[in-house]
């Protein structure tokens, strides 16, 4: 069904996309930039493009293209759900599951996943190769992710996600110990000049802002962090540590190497999304969503403390003053009767 509106008088000069935006601030910006692509949003019968200017008195008109139904075949894959009625759902993402397919995925995706749990509920903005899905979480990275069930949901997901209504901490484990306890990196990010499967901190990136705060510390190997992020941009919590030389445990890609120390190497990143504050898409009620750390995490804590306590216990007894030795008592003085 096509949508009309005209441009308040008085307008001089606004691109086309931001006018539409702004009008149907109930339409995503994702759904309004595949209208514009389809070649579905005219001038007089004329379609422009999303870059074009509009002035006072034009009248646009839209409509949004039809879903193409997916001819992804479900999979039976078991979900760890944290919260789910007929308008959304969260779960917690397990460490290796893509979230959505793509040139060299199979078909063991979260949305092979939902599309099974779901039985064809999903909203369709996403497109048809991510029915539902509002943001994404890494491959290796765990921890809590919103889908949408509904086109109503999705828009109002999308816009906490776009506005940064919502509230997002990550547990992360880091090589060595930030010497401070907290600080915020505010720090834009742009894709690697050489390194494209790379991202990289940079004057001329997005904008991008990472408060963290040092949880626990294990000696000097490794510190517990819960980061809260502001933006989300690709791979921001991985750079952004890296930037201040604490790249997270299991990432090579951005600077962490194999600590000898560590009987048991981490196996991927150690990167969890542990809770995710949001207004639900249509009560509005607040959900506090929280995500139970994966046994491999709690595995590298439980070494990461066992070899804590044994340097702790060292670096006592080395400290500890020498104890003071015993005197010894001469056994008591015998008279013996001089042989005569």
């Amino acid at each position: 069904m096509a949508e009309t509106y005209t441009v308040p008088e008085g307008i001089r000069r606004l691109r086309a996309d931001k006018a539409l935006a702004l009008a149907f601030p109930d339409h995503s910006r994702t759904a309004l930039q595949r209208t514009f692509d389809s070649g579905l949003v005219t001038r007089a019968g004329v379609p422009i493009r999303r870059d074009d200017n509009v002035v006072g008195g034009d009248v646009i008109s839209f409509s949004f293209p039809e879903i193409t139904p997916t001819d992804m075949t479900p999979a039976d894959i078991p979900l760890e759900v944290l919260y789910e009625d007929k308008h959304m759902l969260a779960v917690n993402k397990p460490s290796g599951m893509v979230v959505h397919p793509g040139a060299a995925t199979g078909e063991d995706t979260l949305v092979h996943a939902l599309l099974s749990h779901c039985a064809g509920t999903l909203s369709g903005i996403g497109g048809v190769e991510r029915p539902g899905i509002v943001h994404r979480l890494d491959k290796e990275t765990t921890g809590v992710i919103v889908v949408a069930k509904n086109d109503k949901a999705h828009r109002a997901l999308a816009d906490q996600f776009a506005t940064r209504t919502l509230k997002k901490e990550y547990l992360a484990l880091v090589a060595g110990v930030p010497p401070l306890l907290s600080g915020t990196i505010d720090r834009a990010i742009s894709r690697h000049p050489t390194h494209r499967h790379r991202m990289t901190v940079s004057e001329g990136g997005k904008v991008a802002r990472t408060d963290w705060e040092r949880v626990e510390a294990f000696g000097d190997v490794a510190a517990l962090v819960r980061l809260r992020i502001f933006t989300g941009r690709t791979h921001q919590i991985r750079v952004h540590l890296k930037s201040l030389g604490f790249p997270l445990l299991g990432d090579p890609l951005y600077g962490w190497k194999e600590d000898a120390r560590l009987k048991q190497q981490p196996k991927r990143v150690m990167l969890h999304a542990e809770h995710l504050v949001l207004a639900h898409p249509i009560s509005g009620k607040e959900l506090d969503l929280r995500a139970p750390l994966p046994d491999d995490f709690n595995a590298q804590l439980a070494q990461l403390r066992k070899i804590a306590r044994a340097s702790a216990k060292a670096k006592a007894s080395l400290a500890a003053p020498p104890k003071a030795g015993k005197k010894r008592v001469p056994p008591p003085f015998h008279e013996h009767e001089s042989r005569r």
